[in-house]
């Protein structure tokens, strides 16, 4: 016998699958129109740029992937002159990966990207009462996230 799921229960299931929705949504909506880079490669040099130089090693245990697949996204990144590599000041046994202008710059669009869809989208199919909602909704998913365990 189930029981039926608690109010909680109900409302966390329905935020999570808006939020992931909403995700996948911004995603498409921010993605880069003059080249097709794969997320994986964009989330390597949003790392790169966020974390400053880092070794490969270090980028793929960060992205949880294997050494070889993350060699083969810099290699990508590299190719494009999103990336470059130098010796590590305190380790010459060690290469550092850095964003380049152009990588920093590729990543620098993509909140850009983002947030006009967004903006657009919740002006043109939201009603004044609804945003406001919205604007609730927002100070009380930061809360949550805020809080302890």
């Amino acid at each position: 016998m189930t029981s039926d799921p608690s109010p909680e229960a109900e409302v966390a299931a329905e935020l999570m699958k808006a939020m992931t929705r909403l995700r996948a949504r911004l995603r498409t909506e921010s993605a880069p129109s003059d080249r097709r880079w794969s997320w994986s490669q964009l989330t390597t040099l949003a790392r790169i740029v966020e974390e400053g130089p880092v070794t490969a090693t270090e980028l793929a245990q960060a992205e949880h992937v294997r050494r070889q697949s993350m060699a083969e996204t810099l290699a990508a990144l590299r190719a494009e002159g999103l990336v470059g590599t130098s010796k590590d000041p305190g380790d010459a046994r060690k290469t550092l990966v850095h964003a380049t202008p152009e990588g920093q710059a590729l990543i620098g669009t993509i909140p850009v990207a983002r947030a006009a869809w967004l903006g657009a989208a919740i002006e043109a199919h939201l009603r004044a009462d609804e945003r406001e909602t919205l604007l609730k909704a927002a100070a009380i998913m930061n809360r949550i996230a805020d809080s302890g365990r």
